[in-house]
């Protein structure tokens, strides 16, 4: 078959071939947009998770939580830097935030550049900001590690 007989054009299987490459488009834009949406889900999972056993005054699992090891009552040296009691003086009933009854997680995200992230490449954990008991003006900010989901005190602190 040379160029000169070539098929005639169809115009039904060009509109499929159109149709095919806009529905590929439209699915790739919701996968993409989706993904965005769920970008800090385990990091934000992790932190409701903490709160949610705050609420119910289980300091233990929250600790465990915090540290990520369920069996922390085991070897409880290994957490030397931060003991159960420096936990509670913060997240006890006589810390900061009191006895929390409610928690809404306000944002996640990473941190800007240049505070507490790397100049190049992705930052090694996330900022969940926390409304806790309905706190509008006054929000907790944490770190959850990436590699561990270890939580901590988040080196950026948003403005009030």
């Amino acid at each position: 078959m040379t160029l000169f007989e070539a098929k005639p054009y169809d115009p039904a299987q060009g509109r499929k071939r159109r149709n095919i490459i806009i529905a590929l488009a439209f699915v790739v834009l919701v996968i993409g947009l989706i993904w965005w949406q769920l970008r800090f889900w385990p990091e934000e999972r992790v932190v409701d998770r903490f709160f949610n056993a705050l609420q119910q005054q289980n300091f233990d699992q929250a600790y465990g939580i915090w540290m990520n090891d369920p069996d922390w009552k085991q070897h409880p040296d290994q957490y030397s830097r931060y003991t159960i009691n420096d936990f509670l003086k913060d997240w006890g009933p006589s810390g900061e935030w009191g006895i929390i009854k409610s928690h809404k997680i306000y944002a996640a995200g990473y941190p800007p550049r240049g505070r507490g992230a790397p100049a190049f490449g992705s930052p090694s954990g996330v900022v969940v900001i926390v409304t806790v008991n309905d706190r509008i003006a006054h929000k907790a900010s944490l770190w959850v590690q990436k590699a561990d989901k270890t939580l901590g005190f988040s080196p950026y602190v948003p403005p009030d």
